[in-house]
């Protein structure tokens, strides 16, 4: 395989598929710029808040990101590089563009609410109850994983119980950019939203401004603190972003750390274009991962491939970012196709440049000796970029790569967190109610920072204890959550009329691909639990929760096949 020509090939097909597919979509849904958008109907300065399609796009694309377009392909590269790419370019242009440009629009038309809402109004309350309380508790896990992910690349490491400084300072030297870039992006959106200072001047000055924190925190690092330590400022920073207004931190951070993307995804481009290597990795390595470079097998290529490849194909977590974050500040509805459908294409991308790097560096990660991987993924492209431009330059273009995929995650984490509180409040709502109309301890349980208190000590917990005994079963939860996704948007637009069957194939096959996922995963708990030993009581609760999520599936699927018929019913007789 060409690294080079593989890219070009492949970013062609979803230049193609945003082109005519996703032109298609807004034509078929009645996509309309004379609707008003929520962010101007409902502003409140606060949640509700336009923004300019840039500054946007920038913040949908970094919560959607985090690390997972990276993580999912290069894992998914068992079964070779053909399988991986044609379920990136598939998946994405006909699922997870679909599933993401859907959810944000069918939001727009809710009032900016949740997807939740959205299942409410088009299948019933009780689909909705069930929907958002296994969305709630997914995004807890979210917030665990991620707080986790962020602490562990700014801890400090110690050895018997002292500092060592010299193994610690490559990540001393993410946090302290971190930090800074966080103060960055404050100055940033007090200078652009309240003193009307031009977005493409204050675009140079902030991204010459992130540089000035990199080289700054590569040279200077004093904070050195342990993981349980940075979990707990983790937790106190998102507790804080998920209720500040959107404009002081969350749109501009968003924004900015966008550039840190591009960049990685500049260099990632010139690097393997540049190298044009031709690696060595299989086209095809079979229908079962007996490679293990993990030392734990992924199974069979189905469901295997398309629970892990995930964000770099289809997600349900984007709609969950797209109906409640995006959708309250997205100006027009006109760029709800760039910002959803383009934004996933870009994702897809990013998934397409993650095969290249670990095709890069193939013995290595077969034989496991690099397999983590965000390693994987800045060692494969700094090698190329170094064979283009010199040795001397590896080490900056991998600190870049892994401070950029740290930001993400961090990004990632305070979304989910004001995700998980928007939900936790629609759970109590009635069709028609706000949060003014509640009363007692409702409205207690629902004031914002009561919400986000209870998901952010919650999240933090999980992650100090033992979030990795259930993460397993992320993966499986998340693509129930596109199903269910998919199933919300076809079922609303059979209701109001509109074309929904591009949505009965990619439904179908989400929902089958989750089961399927689940029920080797019951199997895996059984035995498991026959075989006995130590930790045994994680197979139980592993096996609920599996269990669980099959039930919620099935409920889910007849309701919405009862309100499909429904529709069809009543589009019959209008006619």
């Amino acid at each position: 395989m060409n690294a080079a020509l593989f890219l070009i090939i492949g970013c062609a097909v979803l230049v193609v598929g945003y082109i005519f597919y996703g032109g298609w979509l807004a034509k078929k849904w009645g996509v309309d710029n004379s609707h008003i958008t929520p962010a101007h109907t409902m502003e409140d300065g606060k949640d509700y808040c336009p923004a300019k399609a840039p500054v946007l796009m920038g913040h949908h694309f970094s919560s959607i990101a985090g690390a997972g377009p990276i993580n999912g392909p290069i894992q998914a590269a068992v079964f070779g590089w053909v399988p991986v790419m044609l379920w990136v370019l598939i998946g994405g242009i006909f699922f997870g563009g679909v599933h993401d440009f859907g959810a944000l629009f069918a939001s727009i038309r809710h009032k900016g609410e949740s997807i939740g809402e959205v299942i409410g109004d088009a299948i019933g309350a009780r689909a909705k109850k069930l929907f958002i309380t296994f969305a709630y508790l997914t995004l807890i896990l979210v917030v665990a994983a991620f707080a986790s992910i962020v602490s562990n690349t700014f801890k400090a490491t110690y050895v018997d119980g002292v500092l060592d400084q010299a193994a610690s300072a490559a990540n001393a030297s993410t946090a302290i950019i971190s930090i800074m870039f966080i103060l960055l992006a404050i100055l940033f959106g007090f200078f652009v939203y309240r003193r009307n200072a031009p977005l493409g001047i204050s675009t140079v000055i902030g991204v010459a401004g992130i540089v000035i924190c990199m080289v700054i925190g590569l040279n200077w690092h004093p904070i050195y603190l342990s993981y349980n330590v940075w979990m707990i400022i983790v937790g106190l920073y998102i507790a804080i972003a998920s209720v500040t207004p959107v404009w002081i931190l969350l749109q501009p951070r968003d924004y900015l750390s966008s550039f840190l993307l591009y960049g990685m995804m500049v260099l990632a481009v010139v690097g393997i274009i540049g190298a044009h290597p031709v690696v060595d990795m299989p086209a095809f390595l079979g229908f079962k991962d007996t490679l293990a470079p993990t030392g734990t097998s992924l199974g069979y290529m189905f469901p295997a491939l398309f629970v892990t490849i995930a964000c770099g194909a289809v997600s349900g977590f984007h709609s969950l970012v797209g109906s409640g974050t995006t959708s309250k500040q997205l100006d027009q509805e006109k760029d709800a196709k760039p910002i959803a459908y383009g934004g996933m294409l870009i994702e897809c991308a990013l998934a397409l440049i993650s095969v290249c790097a670990v095709g890069y560096i193939w013995k290595e990660y077969a034989a496991g000796t690099t397999v983590t991987p965000t390693v994987v993924f800045a060692t494969g492209l700094a090698s190329m970029f170094s064979k283009v431009f010199g040795a001397g330059c590896y080490n900056v273009v991998y600190s870049m790569l892994i401070l950029a995929v740290s930001a993400f995650c961090l990004t990632s984490v305070d979304t989910a967190t004001r995700l998980a509180r928007y939900m936790f409040a629609e759970f109590f709502l009635e069709p028609g109610q706000t949060r003014d109309d509640l009363t007692g301890w409702k409205k207690v349980i629902t004031n914002p920072y009561v919400a986000t208190a209870i998901t952010v000590v919650a999240g933090v917990a999980l992650g100090m204890t033992g979030y990795a005994k259930i993460w397993a079963l992320f993966g499986a939860a998340n693509q129930l959550l596109a199903a269910l996704g998919l199933l919300a948007v076809c079922c609303w637009l059979g209701k109001i009329g509109r074309s929904n069957k591009m949505f009965y194939f990619p439904m179908f096959f989400m929902l089958v691909v989750t089961l399927t996922s689940l029920a080797f995963t019951i199997k895996a708990q059984i035995t498991g639990i026959i075989a006995g030993g130590q930790g045994v009581v994680w197979f139980y609760i592993r096996g609920i929760i599996a269990v669980l999520l099959v039930v919620l599936a099935i409920v889910l699927v007849v309701e919405g096949i009862k309100a499909l018929s429904r529709n069809k019913k009543t589009a019959a007789k209008a006619e």
